[in-house]
């Protein structure tokens, strides 16, 4: 399977986490250097990274995102949007993104799977997923349906047809949200870093969303 990645923060390691999450023959377009498929055809798939930019920024190159969004929405090629790229399904399509009334999110969160669609093999009741966000989808755009969820992120992971969005990181290790955790100690606050710190020991089922995903893509 060929996947386009589009990279929405480069220089974080999104394209070694995602390649090591799941196998297939990887493309990598920069969309903050405006890279784009001169056709979407020219993969199978497409996966879209994190990032510590906000969908709703006034910045030419998130607004080339969701246009190509919208494209891949029309084209009916399946995408996955983690994160940053979640929230863009949100936001392109007719939804509302913002800080979220909850605060961040960040270390292990564990979701209550609200649907089981068919490439959901082997069905789960809950998923564990790191977390490392503040803006989150507050109303869903036409269309969609929550799989996932929780009190702190009710879409926790979305599907709009041939789009899947998870909030969560399945590419992210303990080790790599741990670094990011401690270097954002003081703009997040010690006392939510050290709380999320401690939950990085949980069982996490980023395996599970790969397989999942590999079966959402085909």
């Amino acid at each position: 399977m060929k996947i386009g990645l589009l990279q929405c923060d480069p220089g974080r390691g999104f394209d070694a986490m995602f390649a090591n999450w799941l196998s297939a023959e990887w493309t990598i377009y920069d969309l903050q250097q405006r890279q784009t498929p001169q056709n979407l055809t020219d993969c199978d798939a497409y996966i879209t990274t994190g990032s510590k930019a906000s969908v709703y920024d006034d910045d030419p190159w998130i607004h080339q995102f969701a246009e190509l969004t919208r494209q891949i929405q029309a084209s009916q090629i399946p995408f996955i949007g983690v994160c940053f790229a979640h929230q863009m399904m949100g936001h392109a399509l007719g939804g509302r993104v913002a800080k979220s009334p909850n605060g961040w999110g960040i270390g292990v969160h564990t979701f209550q799977m609200l649907q089981t669609e068919s490439w959901m093999q082997p069905p789960a009741s809950q998923v564990s997923l790191i977390m490392s966000c503040q803006d989150q989808i507050l109303n869903l755009p036409p269309g969609a349906k929550v799989l996932a969820g929780n009190h702190h992120c009710p879409a926790g992971i979305i599907q709009i047809g041939n789009m899947l969005g998870i909030q969560g990181h399945p590419e992210f290790t303990p080790a790599y949200a741990e670094s990011l955790l401690r270097l954002r100690r003081d703009s997040i606050g010690p006392e939510l870093v050290d709380a999320a710190l401690d939950t990085l020991a949980q069982p996490l089922d980023g395996a599970l969303l790969a397989q999942w995903a590999r079966a959402f893509l085909r």
